[in-house]
């Protein structure tokens, strides 16, 4: 019999209640996000970059060139980095640094979650990117660093919170506020607050004040907005609000915010180098340090370059050339305004922008001025935002006595500034102008053959070449002490007499030249001494003629001159060419006693890590018998006393010196030296064109060299010439490690 079950009697499985359901939904939810989130944050970690490598970075620094006393005279880089320890960082940068970007710095674990929340708020009702600005903390900022990137993604906002997780794991907060103050970013391709404080103030850090702190503070978050340099504003806005912030946060007291903010924004332009006294010279580094070392090695990994220049030297060398030039150039009259603008096609005064006006004013320097009208009697000058008036006496050395004489309205001209009052945007000025003329001017030590100074010219800016080791010249007179080196070693003496009588020479294809001396006279049967003394051009090419001119040509190669040197009667009174630097180690002969130092401007290179790349010493060779050279600078020293470079006399040293001049006066030289020092000064222009008449190397070039020597001699202790009585001749003989001579 078949049962059945009535479907009545059937029963349903019970369902789970909602909220088991719910619960498990949750649980499946969350386990998925979890996983999800887990997967993404080990697959972005797999490619993250190697926090340890912030350890281990080494980031650009910068290769530094020393003067012989230590000093630093100039720099290379691509980025100016200075690497400083935490405990160099001032308590106030630190304060300053915290209270603008991150004030719970060492509450936090690397994330200020709060700070996130808060500007994912503002920007989802702004509708912009979920993470923006004020969300990041010196950790994160840090992280930024290793990204390599500032792009606004999802993606690098990720990578940025859990590389600050592992920052936060491997450092100690100090540690993490060291690397940020050393990697940051600050503007004008500086990086880091010791390069900032160096660049910006021309400062260490220790000697930073509270309102030098707080700007330098303030440039993190956007370097270009601002700088002190190109907004200086901006900057001081900026440094303002940051000592508003370490007032509210307690760090300093509101009264002393206050006197800090008052304080003006007190930044240097730049840094000596190219505008400093020794631009000619650093690009003479530069390039043999090209030539030696790879660009890697130079611009990123950085070199300690020790120079034998002098800083003060050279500052007198660059002083003495510049207002040399600037008197000769003014001697020859005012040549009038640069331009009137409304000549141009800008006639509007009031917007008118020279392209010099870029780059803030300096005191001395000479610098374009636009002439806005007159008011009594006196030229209103503009230049950038800062106003000037000058009168009639500072117009004087034009020959004019008024300012309406020789300027107009819209002229553009040259000044000098004298002061600068920023206060009320006022400038003190006197007409000037820009020489055409050029010149160059090389020191020696004798002994050595360090170059002490180096000028290459007027104007870096303007010209990068070197006349001081470049420029081929017709040397003039200054050839002299050779040819009679030359004589000394065939027989004559000082008091061998020559004819200072007309002389006719008729070459081999029949050809005639009839020299003259400078002063146009023939004085009949002289001494040896005298013709030198005298610097008498026919006296002398009687001599070469009479030992042979190869032998002038072979002792124009004994002392280093590699120009091109034709065996040509001329050659007597200069007709070939040669550098300063050559004709400067060529005088160094005699003050030696007939030893010549190879000229160098490298002591040592060191690497980063102050391994020794290169190290030289002086290397001298023998040029003349000791006796030779010994009358030779008996008879230079009496060129001082007795001769063309008797102006020299006011220095009251012993001075030995040869003034040289070209034909058409296109060249002016004096080549002059102390028993230790040697210093050679070349004026003329870079296309032969001449200087004017009567416009000799005593009138044009020994002036810079007298004006150079009375400073660097002011301090010294006078001392004598060797003598064969009271020196050792032969000089130590030794190599340089590696030659770097010019």
């Amino acid at each position: 019999m078949t049962s059945r079950i009535s479907k009545s009697s059937r029963k349903r499985p019970e369902r789970l209640p909602a909220w088991v359901w719910c619960f498990f939904g949750v649980l499946i939810l969350f386990s998925a996000g979890a996983g999800s989130a887990l997967g993404i944050r080990y697959g972005y970690e797999y490619n993250l970059p190697n926090v340890q490598s912030l350890e281990d970075y080494r980031p650009d620094v910068i290769t530094e060139v020393f003067a012989d006393d230590g000093g630093v005279i100039g720099e290379l880089y691509l980025e100016r980095r200075i690497i400083v320890p935490y405990e160099e960082i001032p308590l106030y940068l630190q304060m300053a640094i915290l209270a603008t970007e991150d004030k719970h710095f060492y509450t936090h674990s690397g994330i200020n979650y709060f700070s996130i929340i808060r500007a994912v708020t503002k920007d989802l009702i702004k509708r912009s990117f979920p993470i923006g600005k004020g969300a990041s903390t010196i950790t994160q900022q840090l992280s930024r660093m290793l990204l390599l990137t500032n792009r606004k993604t999802y993606d690098r906002k990720i990578k940025e919170i859990l590389i600050a997780w592992k920052i936060e794991k491997m450092y100690s907060k100090q540690q993490i506020l060291t690397l940020y103050c050393n990697l940051h970013p600050m503007g004008h391709g500086i990086y880091g607050v010791a390069a900032a404080a160096d660049g910006y103030f021309g400062k260490q850090l220790k000697d930073l004040t509270l309102e030098e702190c707080a700007m330098i503070a303030g440039l993190p978050s956007n370097p270009t907005r601002y700088s002190p340099r190109a907004n200086p504003q901006a900057a001081t806005i900026r440094r303002n609000f940051v000592l508003d912030r370490m007032a509210d946060e307690g760090m300093i007291p509101p009264e002393v915010a206050t006197e800090a903010k008052s304080k003006p924004l007190a930044t240097i332009q730049q840094k000596p180098g190219a505008g400093g006294p020794a631009p000619h010279f650093l690009e003479h580094v530069r390039l043999y340090l090209a030539s030696r070392y790879s660009t890697e090695e130079i611009w990123r990994r950085g070199l300690q370059v020790y120079t034998t220049l002098n800083a003060e030297m050279q500052e007198s060398a660059f002083t003495a050339l510049r207002n040399g030039l600037e008197n000769f150039d003014k001697r020859n009259g005012w040549r009038g305004p640069i331009v009137n603008i409304s000549e141009t096609s800008e006639p509007d005064m009031d917007a008118y922008s020279h392209a010099s006006w870029r780059t803030p004013l300096v005191q001395g320097r000479i610098v374009a001025g636009l002439v806005e009208g007159f008011d009594d009697g006196q030229a209103v000058i503009r230049i950038q935002d800062y106003r000037g008036r000058i009168g009639s006496a500072q117009v004087e050395w034009t020959g004019l006595k008024s300012p309406s004489a020789i300027l107009k309205p819209g002229d553009l001209a040259w000044f000098r500034v004298h002061s600068i009052d920023n206060s009320d945007k006022t400038v003190s000025l006197t007409l000037d102008q820009k020489p055409k003329v050029d010149g160059a001017m090389i020191v020696l030590e004798n002994n050595t053959g360090a170059i002490k100074a180096m000028v290459g010219g007027y104007d870096f800016q303007e010209s990068e070449f070197n006349r001081a080791t470049q420029a081929m010249r017709q040397i003039g007179s200054t050839i002299k002490p050779l040819i009679y080196a030359a004589a000394f070693e065939k027989g004559l003496t000082q008091e061998s007499t020559i004819q200072d009588t007309p002389f006719l020479y008729t070459d081999d294809l029949g050809r005639t030249w009839e020299p003259e001396n400078y002063d146009g006279e023939f004085k009949g049967e002289i001494t040896v001494r005298q013709a030198l003394t005298e610097s008498r051009n026919v006296p002398t090419i009687r001599i070469a003629s009479l030992i042979g001119i190869e032998n002038i040509v072979l002792m124009a190669r004994r002392f280093g001159l590699t120009g091109s040197i034709k065996p040509y009667l001329s050659l007597a009174i200069g007709a070939c060419e040669a550098t300063p630097l050559e004709m400067a180690s060529a005088f160094t002969v005699f003050p030696n006693l007939g030893t010549q130092a190879t000229p160098y401007f490298i002591r040592k290179v060191e690497d980063y890590d102050h391994h020794i790349r290169e190290e030289n010493r002086p290397e001298h060779r023998r040029v003349l018998e000791p006796e030779t050279a010994e009358e030779v600078l008996d008879l230079l020293q009496n060129v001082v006393q007795n001769g063309t470079a008797q102006a020299a006399r006011a220095l009251n040293r012993p001075l030995g010196g040869k003034t040289g001049t070209t034909n058409d006066f296109t060249d002016a030289w004096f080549i002059g030296f102390t028993p230790s020092l040697t210093a050679a000064v070349w004026i003329g222009y870079d296309r032969d064109e001449t200087l004017g008449d009567r416009q000799s190397g005593a009138v044009v070039a020994l002036p810079i060299w007298i004006e150079f020597m009375e400073k660097t001699l002011k301090d010294r202790p006078i001392e004598p010439f060797a003598s064969l009585g009271s020196k050792q001749q032969t000089a130590p003989y030794s190599r340089p490690s590696n030659s770097n001579h010019p």
